[in-house]
């Protein structure tokens, strides 16, 4: 996902991928972010777990609009009582109707044991079919290698994200590997 930042510059940053197998799932995100051609920051930490350490969540896009959403999101899981899909549904509710929420320029992937989810500001609340998610500039990358290491290995879903953002990080410029991974089994 890309930020506009001014009619000159732009911010390109993030890779995030989520896997679930099973009941294991893992949430895995670089640290880059780039703002035009020139690498600003190499250790952001855009993965974070949240309610009880249950659910794992991780952003692309703005910062600052990615942690508000977080916060919301938060004080939806808790008004849920951790039941994550119902949160998802409230916080995507507000997101598309609130004037404020509105102008956020962000992507969420949320998951924990049973579901796997991506929100957006456009109303959007996606389930994959495949347990895979992929959001940020490197998304389709990430997306691509989990879905070939998937079909074609038992590995864990720890070492097909960390794998995959590997590749990932090969491939895409605006990716690196200093990977943060939570992991939920």
């Amino acid at each position: 996902m890309e930020d506009t930042v001014s009619s000159r510059g732009k911010i390109h940053s993030t890779t995030i991928l989520a896997v679930k197998r099973g009941s294991e799932v893992a949430v895995g995100g670089d640290g880059q972010v780039t703002f035009e051609k020139t690498i600003m920051k190499h250790h952001a930490r855009k993965v974070r777990r949240m309610y009880k350490d249950e659910v794992i969540g991780g952003f692309a896009g703005s910062a600052a609009d990615a942690l508000a959403l977080f916060e919301k999101f938060e004080g939806k899981l808790d008004a849920a009582h951790g039941n994550l899909p119902k949160a998802a549904y409230e916080l995507a509710k507000d997101w598309r109707t609130d004037r404020a929420l509105r102008r956020l320029e962000a992507l969420l992937v949320v998951a924990n044991r049973e579901h796997l989810l991506v929100i957006s500001g456009t109303g959007d609340l996606i389930e994959p079919d495949d347990g895979l998610a992929a959001i940020g500039v490197g998304g389709p990358y990430a997306l691509a290698a989990a879905r070939a290491l998937a079909q074609n290995s038992d590995l864990s879903a720890e070492e097909i994200v960390r794998k995959a953002m590997e590749i990932t990080s090969d491939i895409c410029i605006y990716t690196n590997r200093e990977i943060t991974l939570e992991t939920l089994k």
